[in-house]
């Protein structure tokens, strides 16, 4: 079976992690992630919470990786930014 390398990222403001992995081809997002364990290293995430993406573009957790892919994980936003924007401006 062939296999491919990739990497699964999260970021949070004070702290990152980058998870390198050979995985085999076919490998979901989904799988990726719980392959990389990184949410152990980010506990006030709930995986069930956040999204998927491959390179700044959402996708679906059952989507097959390629060879080279960053999967990153999206964390939920406090604030909606277009809520926020309006009070800023409110405020001015």
């Amino acid at each position: 079976m062939m296999e491919i390398e990739i990497e699964v990222v999260c970021a949070l403001p004070a702290r990152r992690r980058v998870v390198r992995l050979t995985v085999p081809a076919g490998t979901t997002l989904r799988q990726a992630v719980e392959r990389s364990a990184i949410f152990r290293d980010f506990p006030e995430l709930d995986p069930g919470r956040c999204r998927y993406g491959v390179y700044g573009q959402v996708r679906d957790p059952d989507t097959p990786l390629a060879a080279g892919e960053r999967v990153e994980i999206y964390r939920p936003l406090p604030v909606d930014p277009r809520q926020a924007r309006r009070r800023r401006v409110r405020r001015r």
